[in-house]
Parts: C-alpha cells; sequence; structure tokens
C-alpha cells in the first residue's frame, strides 16, 4: 500500500515537473484557444458550410439540361375516351384504337434530351446569390466575434492565474519568514528569554502562513482548470511569462483612435442587418415574372410498324429491330411565367422582414451604446489601476522597512510579540496588494482592449 502511495506522489511531482518545463506566453495561449477551442472549431464549419451556398446559388445561372433513355416491352391497345393521370401513374400507349382487344406486345424506346434555362428573372438568382454572399459574411463576422470574446475570456483566466501564482509566491516567503520568527522565538524561549507562550503564538503565525499558502495553491489549481478548459488542453500547473508581473503597460489604448463600428460584435451586427436587407430583395423579387427558353430533342423507336393498325400482323419481337431510333421530334420555345398573386401573398413577408430588420437595428444601437460606455469607463479603470499601483508601492516601501526596524527590535528585546506579528502582517498584506494591483493594470488594459475590440495590445 505504501508502495502504492509512494508512487502516486512521484507521478504527481513528474506531471506537475512536465507542466512547468514550458513557458505559456499569452500569446500561446490566445492562438491555442483559436485552433483548438471546439465552438470556434463549429462555427468555422459554419463559415465553410456558408461558402458552398454561395458556390451553389452562383450555379442556379446555369440551364437546367436532362438527358435520359428509355426501353420497355408491351402492348398498344388504345382507344378514344377521356384520361387523367392522376400523380403521374398512367402509361401511354401510341396507336389507333382497335376493333377488339388484342396482346400483342413488342419493344419501343425512347432516347431525350431537355433543356431549360432561365434567361432573364428580374434579378431573382442574383439576389439569391448577394443573399448567400451576406449570410457567408454573417458567419465570418460571427467567427471573428466568437474568436474575439474567447481571447479575452482566455485572457482574463491568463491574468487572474498570474495573480494567484504571484500571490502563492507572496505566501511562500511569508511562510519562510513565519519559519525563521518561529526558530529565534523559540531558542530564546528554551533559553528562558521569553516567556514559552510567545513561541506558540509563533507557532501559530506560522502555522497560518502554511494554511495562506495553501489556499492560494488551491485557487492556483482552480484558475489552472479553467485556462486549460478555455484553450482546450489537458489540465496542468502552467507556467506563465513573467513579464506581467514584473512590468506595467508600455502603452494604452486610451489616446487611441477609437471607433466602436470597428468592434468584432458590432460588424457580427450589421452583418446580420446587412443579411435582412438582402431578404428583402430576395422576396421582392419573387414577386416578378420569369422569363426561360426551352428545347427538346427526342428520337423514338417501336417493334409495331406504321401500318399496324390496318395489319395486325405488322410488328416484331425482335429486341435490337425495336431500340433504335425510328423517329425524331425537336422542339424549341420560349415561356413567360408569372405567379401574379405573389404581389398580395409576399406583401406581409416583405413587412415581416422589415420589422426583424429594425429590431436587429434597435440591437446594434445598444451594442453600440454599451461600447461607447465601456470605453469611457475602461479609460478610467486603468488611470485608477495606474495611481492605485503606485500608492501601493509606497505601502510596501513602508511595510518592508517596519518590517526589518521591529525584526532588529525583537531580536534585541526591544518590542513585544504583539508588534512584530503586526509588522509581519502589514507587509504580508502590503506585498499581495502590490501584486494585486500590479496585475489590476494589466486586467484594466483588457478592458481598454475588450472595449476597442482590439486583443493584440495585450501581446508583444
Amino acid at each position: 500500500m505504501n508502495v502504492k502511495f509512494i508512487a502516486s506522489i512521484s507521478l504527481v511531482f513528474a506531471l506537475n515537473t512536465v507542466g512547468y518545463s514550458q513557458i505559456l506566453t499569452l500569446q500561446d495561449a490566445l492562438d491555442r484557444t483559436v485552433n483548438q477551442y471546439d465552438k470556434i472549431k463549429a462555427k468555422n464549419e459554419l463559415v465553410l458550410g456558408a461558402a458552398q451556398n454561395t458556390h451553389y446559388q452562383k450555379s442556379q445561372y446555369l440551364p437546367d439540361v436532362t438527358v435520359g433513355g428509355q426501353q420497355s416491352f408491351g402492348t398498344i391497345n388504345a382507344q378514344h375516351g377521356p384520361m387523367y393521370a392522376f400523380g403521374g401513374l398512367a402509361s401511354a400507349a401510341t396507336s389507333m384504337p382497335t376493333s377488339q382487344q388484342n396482346w400483342d406486345a413488342s419493344f419501343g424506346s425512347l432516347y431525350f434530351a431537355n433543356v431549360n434555362w432561365n434567361v432573364f428573372t428580374f434579378g431573382r438568382i442574383k439576389n439569391q446569390v448577394t443573399l448567400g454572399e451576406k449570410t457567408e459574411n454573417k458567419l465570418k463576422a460571427d467567427l471573428s466575434q466568437e474568436i474575439f470574446q474567447q481571447q479575452v475570456k482566455v485572457s482574463a483566466a491568463y491574468l487572474s492565474l498570474l495573480a494567484v501564482q504571484r500571490i502563492k509566491f507572496v505566501q511562500e516567503k511569508n511562510t519562510e519568514r513565519a519559519h525563521v520568527f518561529f526558530e529565534m522565538t523559540e531558542a530564546r524561549a528554551k533559553s528562558g528569554l521569553i516567556p514559552e507562550v510567545d513561541a506558540e503564538l509563533a507557532k501559530a503565525e506560522l502555522s497560518n502562513a502554511k494554511s495562506l499558502e495553501i489556499k492560494a495553491h488551491d485557487k492556483e489549481l482552480e484558475l489552472s482548470k479553467q485556462l486549460a478548459v478555455l484553450i482546450n488542453d489537458d489540465f496542468k500547473t502552467y507556467k506563465l511569462d513573467n513579464r506581467y508581473s514584473i512590468t506595467i503597460p508600455a502603452q494604452t489604448l486610451e489616446n487611441h483612435t477609437f471607433d466602436s463600428a470597428t468592434h468584432p460584435m458590432l460588424q457580427f451586427q450589421k452583418s446580420a442587418i446587412d443579411e435582412g436587407v438582402q431578404s428583402i430583395s430576395v422576396i421582392k423579387a419573387n414577386r416578378k415574372p420569369n422569363v426561360s427558353v426551352f428545347g427538346v430533342i427526342q428520337g423514338r423507336g417501336s417493334g409495331f410498324d406504321w401500318n399496324y393498325t390496318q395489319d395486325q400482323s405488322a410488328y416484331t419481337t425482335n429486341y435490337l429491330k425495336s431500340v433504335g431510333i425510328d423517329r425524331s421530334n425537336y422542339l424549341l420555345g420560349l415561356s413567360l411565367t408569372w405567379n401574379i398573386t405573389n404581389f398580395y401573398r409576399l406583401k406581409s413577408k416583405v413587412k415581416e422582414q422589415e420589422h426583424l430588420v429594425q429590431s436587429l437595428q434597435y440591437q446594434y444601437d445598444t451594442f453600440d451604446k454599451e461600447i461607447k460606455a465601456l470605453h469611457a469607463q475602461a479609460n478610467a479603470q486603468f488611470k485608477n489601476a495606474v495611481d492605485n499601483f503606485e500608492e501601493s508601492k509606497i505601502q510596501l516601501s513602508a511595510a518592508s522597512l517596519a518590517y526589518q526596524q521591529h525584526t532588529s527590535l525583537y531580536e534585541n528585546g526591544l518590542t513585544n510579540l504583539v508588534d512584530y506579528t503586526q509588522a509581519l502582517y502589514s507587509l504580508n498584506r502590503a506585498e499581495v496588494e502590490y501584486e494585486i494591483a500590479q496585475n489590476n493594470v494589466w486586467q484594466a488594459l483588457l478592458l481598454q482592449a475588450s472595449a476597442k475590440g482590439d486583443i493584440s495590445i495585450l501581446t508583444p
């Protein structure tokens, strides 16, 4: 049992070692989510499908060309009288009516080629092609905004994980200080220089520091899982780029040109509006007539001779003599079809589509206002984040100096345990606040990037 436990622990350490073997940069994480995230893959397939639909709509300009051949065996009894072929379920016998039923049968054949070409559709096909292109553009814009939103999520998860890792590092240093403090206090207590209770309090402080370190590690594992899910990766403990933990942004989007219309979300809304407007054009085009040219060439063969109605023996059952071409015909024509009731039918469909387009326009206006408000908020928050970072540096410097002073005083018996513990706590708090404040500057830049619709400002 102990061997299995040791093996399991060794495997965990091995996995952690692999996880830390390579630095995961923010750009790598962004590239991975674009290439590996299933939802992005799904929307990319929709774009490819829309491209094929556009190609299909363009092929509607081609004429319909049908060729066929038929060979059959049967009788040709016919008589005068009306006939209705309901659903096409009927046979056609071509002969003059005979005086009585007979069962003479022979082979027959039919070969044909039909062409039907809608030469003028009053813009119907053109509008269908344009609608296919608009749909394709909408799906491309949807893919772009999905990629952008996913990259924002990945960037936020990356920076949050980095902040937690820095806090864990701070807690590790705090544990080291608490351990040194405990050893010093324990040694002095055993020497009788201070009460034993001071050593117990120092031990409690060390335990508290270890607890904070464990909690920071738990948070690191949680955020590592979130990042792994977002980039469609196996769970691991990531080693991240430290440039986001030792510097603050060298540039900001505050003074960059801002045009909300270029935001991926608004680009998607605009493409949806364009698709809706084009759908109106398609519906209106369906109210117009259709002009077509058509042509048929046909060849027929039969085992029944031309004088079969006069001579009932004038037929053959020879297959080869019956399935050739004995008679040929052709047909050329021009047709104009116009369903004038479509003017009434499609009027409501046009109005329905117009309401849908107006609804999309209202949504566009709403998103536009939200993005502009977010841009103003992001600029203000970035300034506040930088100011807060400067204040945290002052706090850290003062707390470090106070800790050094209280350490020296306590070692020489010039201050009590409570004051020293307070200095230790103040330094730990200042270090945590410093890391959070520095990370918040990058988070504020991310907020600016999400408002502008450009995530590249975060990557070198």
